[in-house]
């Protein structure tokens, strides 16, 4: 719900989530059919559309639960499925009908044959195979039928694998990737044994690199937004799967203020602080993935991720001339930090004079969740984000 909450803050026009079945996010912080509803009434008070992803490919024996399931998701509000499945497409057409059907990228729709297909049974709107190119998507987009939205990914991680569907974590450690359970074992260190010599382990590298050979860069698009709109694209989507509430508040505002300047400003250059705050996150080394017809390349001297950036407070409020914070990491007297809001530029922001929540003057905030009062004059909105740059040893 938190995440919810940030998308919805800082400017998504829809969000996708997941319940507690039939969705590819393993994790225990998925939603219940009640707060599917809370979460459904949050988002259309703002506007805003909710699409539940339903995209594993369920077995015989889950099949009984599904009627249920879609017909909750229905009553919670839901506005569209994410479905991979023929079936579950069948299924949910029939036991919830008013409500949105679009095809998930596992489905790997990479030609309007498939896409017009899928529109015939019903799909409203396709998200895209992440291997297509910018023309492969113009060439798909002028032989669909307008009212299908194309929906394609423009920033996060990407996988090995065609789409994701990958076996590589199944057949290695048991957890399915197709179930939203993936080890990511592509991410890993791997090394060769001859088989001769048994327990000598031999680095695969060429010219010092090191050896995570499967180890795809992440994907960063918001320099070309014109592009993939003149392709046909109507939806950009961000893949936020177990990302944090600062990764979706960062770059769901970094995109929303993307996507609004290149409307406003036609032909102009993309500000650059707009484009730094797809550096304020944990990433690994960006590329653009298959869109302008190259591999997106691979990330082979580490399998971790770049991290410069880091939280260390959240504006509460004010209280007479003192900001109240909330400690989330380190920071000392001093230290300025960079604020972001949502609809502004971030701005800079001195902590010269602070105090623990008692009003007593401190050097540093050292404690987890403390409370802190920061004086100044400057008008911080309540919500908002502080940061700094990560110091060396902190975690």
């Amino acid at each position: 719900m938190e995440r919810l909450r940030a998308a919805l803050r800082f400017g998504a026009d829809a969000v996708y989530l997941a319940g507690t079945e039939f969705g590819m996010r393993s994790a225990p912080a998925n939603f219940t059919m009640e707060q599917l509803e809370e979460g459904c009434r949050l988002a259309h008070a703002q506007n805003v559309r909710v699409y539940l992803t339903c995209n594993t490919i369920p077995r015989c024996d889950e099949l009984g639960r599904l009627p249920g399931f879609l017909r909750g998701a229905q009553e919670a509000g839901v506005d569209a499925f994410i479905v991979t499945d023929l079936g579950v497409l069948e299924l949910a057409r029939r036991y919830a009908p008013q409500v949105e059907l679009h095809i998930s990228t596992q489905a790997g729709v990479a030609n309007w044959a498939s896409a017009n297909a899928l529109h015939r049974l019903g799909a409203s709107r396709v998200v895209l195979a992440r291997e297509l190119s910018l023309a492969e998507i113009a060439e798909l987009r002028a032989h669909t039928p307008p009212e299908l939205a194309i929906e394609a990914f423009v920033h996060g991680a990407m996988c090995m694998s065609f789409s994701g569907r990958c076996l590589l974590s199944n057949y290695l450690t048991g957890r399915d990737a197709n179930r939203g359970d993936c080890a990511q074992p592509c991410r890993w260190k791997y090394a060769l044994v001859e088989e001769k010599r048994p327990g000598q382990y031999m680095e695969i590298e060429t010219a010092g690199e090191g050896s995570y050979i499967l180890n795809s860069r992440d994907m960063c698009m918001i320099d070309h937004i014109p592009e993939l709109v003149q392709a046909g694209v109507t939806s950009l989507k961000i893949e936020g799967r177990a990302k944090s509430p600062y990764y979706v508040s960062v770059i769901t505002n970094a995109y929303r203020r993307a996507v609004d300047w290149c409307f406003d400003h036609p032909g102009e250059p993309l500000p650059a602080w707009i484009r730094g705050e797809t550096e304020k996150i944990s990433h690994r080394p960006y590329s653009t993935g298959f869109y302008f017809g190259a591999e997106p390349g691979q990330e082979t001297v580490h399998g971790g991720y770049v991290r410069d950036c880091e939280v260390i407070a959240l504006c509460d409020g004010r209280e007479g001339g003192d900001l109240l914070l909330t400690q989330k990491n380190r920071f000392f007297r001093g230290d300025v930090a960079d604020v972001l809001e949502p609809g502004r530029e971030p701005y800079p922001l001195l902590l010269d004079a602070i105090f623990d929540a008692d009003g007593v003057p401190i050097a540093s905030a050292p404690h987890p969740a403390m409370r802190v009062r920061l004086r100044s004059d400057v008008p911080v909105a309540p919500g908002a984000i502080l940061r700094a740059r990560t110091r060396t040893g902190d975690t």
